[in-house]
């Protein structure tokens, strides 16, 4: 649990330099290890996302359902990164995603008031929620502009280059789902770029 905890303060460390040891000491007292199993839920659409996780070790999917009962694939996320739908942690309304671990995974997690506490005994801390605010929104509006100004095949290529890792450890159904395309034509497009 001690080399968990180490992992998410550098982390912060990396973001925020000119945080203290006893400044990372005083944001380490606030979190809780939450443990999840393969196939359990972090956050579930409709309920109010509580607290933030940052994963230490496992990979998780955020989806939502469709209207006709498909579950589609908005992200995933492993060791180093935030389980959020930032604006319901935020705002406090349901949250219009699910996030469910793909693989057993471990949190570390700090609750909304707990991060507002954190703000108003060290004002340093809200650069870095500032920080992680920021990166989320790039995100996001890189995922939709995926969808304006790639094809399917182009944006197969970015999760092949930018989520390498990710790579042999997300199912092709969910992947298909992320691209936004069918089963059978993330199959042709695998076969056409093996046969390149």
């Amino acid at each position: 649990m001690q080399t968990d905890i180490q992992i998410y303060l550098h982390s912060i460390k990396a973001i925020c330099p000119d945080l203290t040891d006893e400044e990372l000491s005083l944001f380490a007292s606030k979190l809780t290890l939450q443990q999840l199993d393969k196939k359990d839920l972090f956050i579930q659409a409709g309920k109010v996302q509580k607290a933030l996780g940052f994963i230490t070790q496992g990979l998780i999917r955020s989806f939502f359902v469709d209207l006709n009962g498909n579950e589609i694939n908005v992200g995933f996320y492993a060791e180093g990164d935030y389980a959020t739908h930032y604006p319901s942690f935020i705002t406090r309304k349901p949250s219009s995603y699910t996030i469910q671990c793909i693989e057993q995974t471990t949190f570390f997690c700090l609750s909304f008031d707990d991060l507002q506490w954190i703000y108003q005994q060290c004002p340093k801390f809200e650069r870095y929620g500032r920080l992680i605010a920021e990166e989320i929104l790039k995100r996001q509006q890189a995922r939709i502009e995926s969808f304006v100004f790639q094809t399917a095949e182009e944006r197969y290529l970015d999760f092949a280059e930018h989520h390498a890792l990710l790579f042999n450890r997300v199912s092709l159904s969910h992947l298909s789902s992320y691209l936004g395309i069918e089963r059978q034509t993330l199959t042709r497009i695998r076969q056409k770029l093996a046969h390149k």
